[in-house]
C-alpha cells in the first residue's frame, strides 16, 4: 500500500495554481529562427495571455513561488526537448509578474521555470503551474536560497 502526500502527518500540500494558455498559441522554441519582430509578437501574445488567465483566476500575490512549465506539443510525431520552449515560458512568467502574482522574476523570488514534457495536443499548448513558497516548509525550500543569508 502506497501513501499520498495528502495522508502523511505533518505534510501540508501548498497551494498552487494550473495556468493554461490558450491551445494553439504561437509559442517561441529556442530553435526557432524567427526576425525579431516576429519573435517580439509571439512573446507580447504569451506575456498578455499569462497575464490575463491570471487575472480571470484572481492568484493572489505571491512573494515566492516554484514554476514549472509543461509543453504540450504538436501532434506531428517527433522526439521533443522541453527546454526549448523555455522562451515561452519566461514570456508567461512575465505576464505574471505584470499581473502582480509575483512581484519580480529574479532568483530570490522564483524558483523555475522548469521545464516537462506533456501529452500531445493539436496546434501546441502551454501549461504553467505555480507553487507557493512561502506556504512550504521552509527546510524544503532550500533551494532559493543555498547560502541561508535572509532575503
Amino acid at each position: 500500500m502506497t501513501a499520498s502526500l495528502e495522508t502523511l502527518p505533518g505534510i501540508v500540500r501548498p497551494p498552487s495554481w494550473r495556468i493554461e494558455l490558450p491551445a494553439k498559441t504561437l509559442l517561441v522554441n529556442a530553435n526557432d529562427n524567427l526576425h525579431f519582430r516576429r519573435k517580439a509578437e509571439r512573446v507580447k501574445v504569451i506575456r498578455n495571455a499569462a497575464w490575463s488567465v491570471a487575472r480571470h483566476m484572481k492568484i493572489p500575490a505571491l512573494e515566492r513561488a516554484h514554476v514549472f512549465f509543461v509543453i504540450h506539443p504538436d501532434t506531428k510525431g517527433r522526439r521533443r526537448d522541453p527546454g526549448n520552449w523555455a522562451p515561452s515560458a519566461k514570456a508567461a512568467v512575465d505576464g505574471l509578474v505584470d499581473a502582480g502574482v509575483l512581484p519580480d522574476d529574479n532568483h530570490t523570488r522564483l524558483l523555475g521555470p522548469d521545464p516537462r514534457i506533456g501529452t500531445p495536443v493539436p496546434g501546441a499548448q502551454l501549461v504553467l503551474v505555480i507553487t507557493d513558497l512561502d506556504a512550504m516548509d521552509p527546510a524544503h525550500i532550500t533551494l532559493l536560497n543555498p547560502t541561508g543569508d535572509p532575503t
